[in-house]
């Protein structure tokens, strides 16, 4: 599965999946139950009802989690690079075309932008998640497009954590050596400062000599097990008796097959967003799904003591 949009603290996918249904919002049946803090009554029962079955719960998340911790999205307007007189967008930096052509250009503009993943702190939307995880123990899984670590850093369990689209806080050999190891301390960086021998140094691999590349997903580049979890994220998917989806805006491939996965098999979904996108459709087009609209730190919390109270 080729990966053809993403980077740094954001997403990475190849093509939206569309459901052929008419789209419509489920109304509100059966007895009331228990609200938490005025949660909607369908949410609140859809939440009892995975509360009750004691199965597994899936959580995927996306850039707008981390927005809320000021991570600016990849594909605004700090995303383009000037090298030279020409801009380049991220889908020009944030390929494996680019770094063999020019390893430094992109070096510079990984570390620029990591220094805003360095900084950021975790929000209550990723602390909501860890107490989710620690609630549910083995019943629950994170599959993340994130690669900034804030989900690591609020204390996710690395064993049910899939980071997708890799994690910024390792590199590994661009050659042929195997493993990852952790990105060396670059320093303190913004768009101007160069790229040195020094830099270039820190970034061989200590086996070869080679380069070094970031242990991301790239636009050319295609999602595997070994780095990127694919078939751990299609097998949790295939298992879990909740989706709950938090941030994302559809726009790649593996996550929207994750989300197909939980419609065709007609389980519970949430979709935790202030904009709609595919996945508030795929909720709105389910009989057990809501689209919870809000940000996560507005809605996660209560989220989160539904099912774990």
């Amino acid at each position: 599965m080729k990966a053809s949009s993403g980077g740094p603290c954001d997403t990475k996918g190849e093509t939206t999946v569309t459901v052929g249904v008419v789209l419509h919002r489920e109304g509100d049946r059966g007895a009331r139950a228990p609200l938490v803090n005025d949660m909607e009554p369908k949410l609140s029962r859809l939440l009892e009802d995975v509360r009750r079955s004691g199965g597994p719960v899936l959580a995927l998340t996306g850039a707008g989690i981390s927005a809320e911790s000021g991570i600016p999205t990849f594909r605004g307007r700090d995303g383009y690079w000037v090298v030279g007189s020409r801009n380049y967008m991220p889908q020009e930096m944030a390929t494996h075309e680019m770094f063999c052509r020019a390893p430094e250009e992109v070096w510079r503009w990984y570390l620029y932008r990591f220094g805003a993943c360095k900084h950021a702190q975790p929000n209550e939307g990723h602390r909501a998640l860890v107490a989710l995880d620690r609630g549910l123990g083995e019943r629950f899984h994170l599959v993340t497009q994130n690669i900034d670590g804030l989900h690591q850093r609020a204390g996710a369990t690395p064993a049910r954590t899939s980071c997708i689209h890799g994690d910024a806080a390792y590199v590994r050999c661009a050659g042929p050596c195997d493993g990852k190891l952790p990105l060396p301390d670059m320093g303190s960086r913004d768009a101007g400062t160069p790229f040195t021998a020094v830099d270039r140094a820190r970034l061989s691999c200590p086996r070869c000599g080679g380069w070094l590349r970031p242990h991301v997903l790239w636009f050319d580049e295609y999602y595997d097990e070994e780095n990127y979890r694919m078939q751990t994220a299609l097998r949790v998917a295939s298992r879990a008796e909740l989706l709950l989806v938090v941030g994302t805006s559809g726009a790649t491939n593996l996550p929207m097959q994750i989300g197909e996965i939980a419609f065709r098999r007609g389980i519970a979904m949430v979709d935790v967003n202030p904009e709609e996108n595919p996945f508030s459709e795929l909720c709105e087009a389910s009989e057990r799904g809501f689209f919870a609209r809000g940000s996560a730190c507005e809605r996660l919390p209560d989220i989160v003591r539904a099912l774990t109270s």
